[in-house]
């Protein structure tokens, strides 16, 4: 199990609860007061380190190999999912999950990154980081929807788009650009949901939706931190003032228009409680499935224009 420096506190309280739970079923003791105390003190250490977290601690858990990415969001919140593999010109890009199936009574298309929960899934994966078959895979999957008139649900959590050799030569900036277009032209509803690590285009290509969520401890930017670091100090030892230069994190980009709601997380971060993650997403998902459906398609296409070029005009 992986635990982060300023999480190994809360582990140690919950060893503890464990041990003391284990001794009782053993030897027949009652210790439901001192696993009470144990429990008060690990939700009071909970509560004051995740009330404020500074943006070093967010990255990390942004960042964690347990948080749950779009596999485990499906398993929760999609029913009767099925996969759709391919771009139908050069190869099935594990990095990207795309399908359909079902949220409660509504079909969906469902679009997300997948990173690994270790090295050989990861590899596999390719650490979450798209190469153009995978964005053109989701441009296949979004045009099946348009179609058919099903609404798309993404799930973002990338470090960006892969920046190999082979990638740059089968065109990863037509294919980013080319998924931008297919989203500003889709009529039907695009709801948005930054999971993890939203980075760079890898990101934003499939984040032009109507509604854009962020997960509470998750980050969303043009570049990665180190990245910006190694650009304007040429070391990448100062990512983190890079990342509050950037405003990276959800509260700030919240205020800043670039994201439409913050979505709360378990305590002590997603990774802590897939379930209940899923739900609070399932319920920003629906709520603005329900809203948006009753738009008429031109309306649906105008309000997402002018979000996002107010969006632009306001950063600008």
């Amino acid at each position: 199990m992986f635990v982060l420096d300023f999480e190994k506190p809360i582990y140690d309280i919950e060893e503890r609860i464990n041990s003391l739970k284990h001794m009782a079923e053993e030897k027949g003791i009652d210790v439901l007061e001192e696993i009470e105390v144990l429990e008060n003190k690990k939700n009071s250490i909970l509560e004051e380190e995740f009330n404020n977290l500074s943006i070093d601690k967010v990255i990390k858990l942004a960042r964690h190999p347990n948080r749950p990415y779009t596999l485990d969001y499906i398993k929760y919140i999609v029913n009767d999912f099925t996969e759709i593999h391919g771009d139908r010109v050069f190869a099935d890009d594990k990095a990207i999950i795309t399908g359909f199936g079902y949220i409660d009574n509504q079909k969906v298309a469902v679009l997300g990154h997948q990173k690994g929960k270790n090295t050989k899934d990861n590899l596999y994966r390719n650490f979450g980081m798209s190469n153009p078959e995978g964005y053109r895979k989701t441009q296949r999957v979004m045009k099946l929807a348009q179609k058919f008139n099903i609404p798309i649900v993404t799930f973002v959590d990338t470090p960006g788009a892969y920046p190999g050799i082979g990638a740059e030569e089968r065109g990863q900036s037509e294919a980013i650009a080319r998924n931008l277009y297919t989203m500003f032209e889709t009529e039907v509803p695009i709801i948005v949901t930054i999971t993890g690590e939203g980075g760079s285009g890898g990101a934003l290509a499939i984040s032009g939706g109507d509604v854009v969520g962020m997960l509470e401890f998750s980050i969303y930017g043009v570049i990665s931190p180190e990245g910006c670091s190694s650009i304007l100090w040429r070391d990448v030892s100062h990512s983190i003032d890079a990342a509050n230069a950037m405003k990276i994190g959800a509260k700030d980009l919240y205020k800043l228009g670039v994201i439409d709601e913050i979505i709360k997380e378990p305590l002590g971060g997603a990774h802590r409680n897939y379930e209940e993650a899923a739900l609070n997403v399932k319920k920003f998902i629906v709520k603005n499935l329900n809203e948006l459906t009753k738009l008429k398609k031109s309306a649906l296409l105008e309000r997402r224009w002018r979000k996002w070029r107010n969006m632009t005009t306001q950063l600008l």
